[in-house]
């Protein structure tokens, strides 16, 4: 049961809520204001001195459909035709708007060939008329951060189609809001990130413009990339994906500061290495990463192509402790578990949870909830996760433990948390992996502590399923046989002891739930075993 709230505390939210919104009108008015918009404007710009290169991969199919009018974005369409403007219309959400002015459909625009190029030039010189001087949505977040390495990953394929006023406006546009950039502090937990653009602007740029860039935003860079990127490689974030897009970010700076003959500062070969040993750590059998922490899993392209510029022969690793993260592997089977932290910034809290890979086809997702699709405080809990839910309480700060053992044929990994000790339970969650046999155990507890307390709790242990999964539950209802799509072999069946399976649509597939009662004295323990399917 939720607390109530503290009478002085709710005598002080409004005050604060005011002061608060009060302060964002005054950096709007500030930032749209002469004396700012006069400091991004200088030194006046030169040209471009060397070309960044993004090492995203690019899909023309993707690209063909933007060149066609259709922008599409977390499941949402804006149909504009060929030749449409974007700009000017009602827009399906905000977070669809936050993702068409990052600029993304840039470099898949290019990628359809010169007919793309022109396209993506009018939608600039289309953006810059309606936001060019200055808008603070579309100058703010991480829209801006985006569009500012788009537009300067861009520029080279660009080039070759504008005239020379059109250049001009070009890089000294460029040049405003990297500047802008670097003072923007809507959005201070991605101060690496966007370090990392404003520095690869500064080394686009010729002159003292980039110069200047260079000098505010690498010292910057070199003091926020320790704090962005653990000791294991893990984003701060702990999101999987993003530690991957930041991975890609470095590597296109470091490439251009060997084009400008300037060496990329030593934090910035640091964190390549350890993004790199996090990708390889992550990066399952089906060619994604594990969804976890808001990160989606991203396609086989864009992993194989950071996997590529990895120089490292080694496995990868078994652990990723400073992040919170285990992988097991064994005969078919690949698992990467959420054994991290709960509380502080994170944007789930779904400790335990499983990512599940069986013969290089995903079977349960770690995470549904993606920073892509909104916020939605009701997945960012356990019920959003493939791990133990108790009632619809979401753990409080918490120790937290794991421990792993290995033998030859076997991996275990233990961890728990006291999260629900509010409520009178301690939660663990023990795998065990067979790794001859190919099958993975689970027991999840709920464990007495303290005096018993209330009433039973219900509690549900889910696994939420990949979208191309068939789900078929047995008629004892103790049992569900997984088959992927396209799989002609028999499956993988889950086994449980619980009081009730249950087989039900989810947000983007569908999700198998555990489901019992945990006494106060006594708690409550489910076993669960995934293995090939015999019959």
């Amino acid at each position: 049961m939720a607390r109530a709230p503290h009478p002085l505390s709710e005598a002080l939210r409004q005050p604060l809520e005011a002061a608060a919104s009060l302060g964002r009108q005054v950096r709007r008015e500030w930032r749209a204001g002469p004396v700012h918009q006069l400091a991004i404007g200088r030194p006046k710009t030169d040209g471009l001195s060397i070309r960044p290169r993004d090492f995203r991969p690019s899909d023309a199919g993707v690209g063909a459909r933007l060149f066609g009018g259709d922008f599409s974005y977390g499941g949402e369409l804006l149909v504009v035709g060929p030749g449409g403007d974007p700009w000017r219309r009602a827009l399906p959400s905000r977070r669809f708007a936050a993702a068409l002015h990052a600029f993304d459909w840039m470099r898949e625009l290019i990628a359809v060939g010169e007919a793309g190029r022109r396209d993506a030039l009018r939608l600039w010189l289309e953006w810059r008329a309606v936001y060019g001087r200055y808008n603070d949505f579309a100058w703010s977040g991480e829209s801006l951060e985006r569009r500012v390495f788009n537009l300067a990953t861009s520029a080279a394929s660009l080039a070759p189609l504008v005239s020379e006023a059109e250049g001009a406006t070009f890089v000294a546009d460029l040049a405003r809001q990297a500047r802008h950039l670097l003072g923007d502090p809507a959005d201070p937990g991605r101060g690496a990130e966007r370090a990392v653009v404003a520095a690869l602007v500064g080394a686009a740029l010729s002159g003292k413009a980039g110069e200047g860039l260079r000098a505010r935003a690498l010292p910057r860079l070199e003091r926020l990339l320790p704090l962005a990127v653990l000791r294991d490689g893990v984003h701060a974030s702990r999101s999987p994906e993003r530690g991957l897009e930041l991975l890609f970010d470095l590597l296109t700076l470091d490439d251009a500061l060997s084009q400008l003959g300037a060496p990329a500062p030593v934090e910035v070969s640091r964190a390549v290495d350890r993004l790199s040993a996090a990708t390889r750590f992550f990066a399952l059998a089906d060619g994604r990463l594990p969804a976890f922490q808001g990160g989606e899993g991203g396609s086989r392209a864009r992993i194989d192509a950071a996997l590529a510029l990895d120089a490292a022969e080694h496995p990868p690793p078994k652990s990723a402790p400073y992040g919170g993260y285990h992988r097991l592997e064994g005969r078919g089977l690949q698992i990467i578990a959420d054994a991290g932290d709960i509380g502080g910034a994170a944007a789930c809290i779904q400790p335990g949870a499983v990512a599940v890979v069986c013969d290089g086809r995903r079977l349960i997702s770690g995470s549904v909830w993606s920073a892509k699709l909104g916020d939605n405080p009701a997945l960012r809990g356990p019920p959003g996760g493939s791990c133990l839910a108790l009632g619809g309480a979401l753990p409080g700060p918490a120790q937290t433990r794991a421990e792993r053992q290995e033998s030859e044929g076997a991996v275990w990994l233990d961890a728990a948390h006291d999260g629900w000790r509010a409520l009178g339970f301690e939660a663990s969650r023990r795998l065990f992996l067979d790794t001859v046999v190919g099958e993975l155990r689970g027991e999840d507890a709920l464990t007495p502590i303290g005096r018993p307390r209330g009433e039973p709790a219900n509690f549900a242990i889910r696994f939420h399923l990949a979208p191309d999964v068939a789900a078929q539950l047995s008629a004892d209802g103790k049992s569900v046989l997984l088959r992927p799509a396209g799989v002609r072999a028999a499956g993988w069946r889950l086994r449980g002891d619980s009081a009730g399976m249950e087989l039900a649509p989810g947000v983007t597939a569908q999700v198998l739930t555990l489901v019992g009662l945990a006494a106060p004295a006594s708690g409550a323990r489910v076993r669960w075993k995934l293995s090939r399917d015999e019959g």
